[in-house]
């Protein structure tokens, strides 16, 4: 049977997943998902823990062919509220996928923000920007040289994931995750048992249980 036919044809119902997950951390996507979901940790938050805005939106994608940036510029004018734009420059560090124009523009159509496997600049005027989360492999001052090659909307490689378009982008202070259609309904009770495990847990310690105790441990440590 496809459990995902009622959820891709149900608005409300595809809302009410999205906003289950939003509540997801990425840890909890990893763990879950054994890693297997988790983007190179590499990429990295533009901002320090603590400051970097929490990335949560549905992928649009793009693949450059560094020193070009077509492919970014074509998808800005197709971006959605919500949209997480996911640049695939194959790691490339020397010339910059974005910067702050093209992000001002996309973080002006309603974008949750973006992640380049491969080189931002102008980053002083991204990292100020509360609303929109940028993660990013490099920084570089350089900037492209021509607007006319690249793919968008195709599955791309980002991080060693493949990551297709509507695909969930999760990221936060500890990385990034991201999500298939199929992993979203399938993980998505797993991921908040374990949401509420660790809730558990805390609230253990601070009824004063020892670290085993309230991990559930044997005293050998293994699991009971």
């Amino acid at each position: 049977m496809n459990t995902m036919a009622p959820i891709a044809s149900d608005k409300t119902t595809a809302a009410s997943l999205l906003e289950r997950w939003r509540r997801v951390p990425s840890a909890i996507v990893a763990d879950v998902s054994n890693g297997t979901c988790q983007i190179d940790p590499a990429i990295r938050p533009l901002c320090p823990p603590g400051q970097q805005p929490k990335l949560f939106g549905k992928a649009l994608t793009v693949h450059c062919v560094p020193p070009d940036i077509g492919a970014v510029v074509r998808a800005l004018d197709i971006a959605q509220t919500g949209d997480v734009l996911v640049i695939a420059a194959d790691g490339h560090r020397v010339t910059a996928m974005i910067g702050a124009i093209l992000g001002g523009y996309l973080r002006s159509r309603g974008a949750a923000g973006l992640v380049c496997d491969g080189a931002i600049r102008d980053v002083e005027e991204l990292a100020a920007w509360r609303d929109f989360s940028v993660f990013t492999r490099f920084i570089t001052p350089r900037g492209p040289t021509s607007f006319a090659h690249g793919e968008v909307n195709g599955t791309v490689a980002v991080g060693g994931r493949q990551i297709s378009p509507g695909d969930i982008v999760i990221g936060d202070d500890d990385g990034l995750v991201s999500l298939t259609a199929d992993e979203a309904t399938s993980m998505l009770e797993a991921a908040e048992m374990k949401l509420e495990l660790e809730k558990q847990w805390r609230m253990r310690l601070a009824d004063g249980l020892s670290i085993v105790e309230a991990l559930g441990l044997a005293p050998t440590g293994k699991a009971p």
